[in-house]
């Protein structure tokens, strides 16, 4: 009986015990239920952002689709034989500031002034009648032959009134050399009656005077105002032209405008020294048709850098007429160029 008893009160602690448990686990069962519902819950959730995100991703590539588009144009140009340079030369900032522009300007002249100490006008002359009369016959030829031609030229006519009075078939013979001998005959012995009757056989040293002369244009005025007569001047020509566009300091073609953006880019007194230094540079290492980029002083500020030749071997031999092997273009140089190194170029026939 008492085993029995005791049973009982086991059996009963038990059922307690359970009854105890029971809700223990119903809320445990809860809780589990109500987190497998959030995750649930979750997951449908995220799929329909990825799905979202995926509808968005192509609106966000649309933008640049454009940019990878033009590339392959431009490599399949250089590779079908377009020269690089024209493709990949880097160009300045489209947003470049006048303030940055003038300073670019400034820092080319002065790395000329330094590679060019010695610039000069490369025409010979002793006179401002010799000069305004060589740099008409410039025109279309180079100034070493115009210097192996003017030597005969002033023995004869050493003066405008004696020019004037020549006998045109002589003069013709005589600067049969230059090209275009019978129009530039014309002109040196037009502009020389000019000077005879009009200014008292003397040339003169205003622009709206020597325009007036028969041949001579802004360009020749300004070589003969800044050489002859130390009146600062800018001369545009083709050299000029060809370097200060490359340097994206205008995209005049005008002379007459080029003239007037390059002028406002330096101080007057800088002009003649300036027209020196970048005409000096067009003939020995910037070339019209293939420049000497490798070997090129200003490369760094240079936004048509890669136009010619990088290689630096390579472009070395692109130099023309410098103090290397190469002779200078006047017959009678100025002593500081000399004294620099510089050589006189040959007489007439001598090459």
């Amino acid at each position: 009986m008492k085993k029995t008893a005791a049973s009982k009160k086991s059996a009963a602690a038990d059922r307690a015990s359970t009854t105890e448990e029971a809700p223990a686990t119903e809320k445990a069962a809860a809780a589990k239920k109500s987190a497998a519902a959030k995750k649930a819950a979750t997951a449908k959730k995220a799929p329909a952002k990825k799905a979202s995100a995926k509808k968005a991703a192509p609106l966000k590539r649309q933008a640049p689709a454009k940019k990878p588009a033009v590339v392959p144009k431009k490599a399949t140009a250089a590779v079908k034989g377009v020269a690089p340079a024209k493709t990949v030369a880097p160009k300045p900032p489209r947003g470049e500031s006048r303030t940055a522009l003038v300073r670019r300007a400034r820092r080319i002249n002065r790395e000329l002034a330094e590679v060019y100490p010695y610039a000069h006008p490369e025409l010979d002359f002793e006179n401002p009648f010799q000069l305004v009369v060589a740099t008409v016959l410039s025109a279309q030829t180079t100034d070493l032959r115009v210097n192996q031609t003017t030597p005969a030229l002033f023995a004869k006519y050493p003066t405008p009134e004696d020019l004037a009075a020549a006998v045109p078939e002589e003069v013709e013979e005589i600067l049969r050399p230059t090209g275009f001998f019978r129009a530039k005959t014309k002109s040196v012995i037009g502009l020389s009656k000019a000077l005879t009757e009009d200014f008292g056989g003397e040339v003169p040293g205003r622009l709206e005077d020597l325009v007036k002369l028969p041949g001579v244009g802004r360009k020749t005025a300004f070589v003969v105002l800044g050489n002859a007569f130390g009146r600062p001047g800018i001369t545009v020509d083709t050299h000029f032209q060809r370097l200060v566009r490359r340097w994206r300091w205008t995209e005049e073609t005008d002379p007459d405008k080029i003239e007037a953006a390059v002028g406002a880019l330096f101080p007057k007194s800088d002009w003649t020294d300036l027209s020196h230094h970048v005409i000096w540079h067009g003939r020995r290492i910037c070339h019209a048709r293939k420049p000497a980029c490798g070997a090129c002083p200003v490369a760094p500020l240079c936004p048509a850098y890669g136009e010619g030749e990088t290689d630096p071997e390579k472009a070395k031999k692109l130099l023309k007429y410098e103090k290397g092997g190469f002779p200078g273009q006047r017959l009678k140089p100025p002593q500081a160029y000399l004294d620099a190194g510089g050589k006189p170029a040959p007489p007439l026939g001598a090459g």
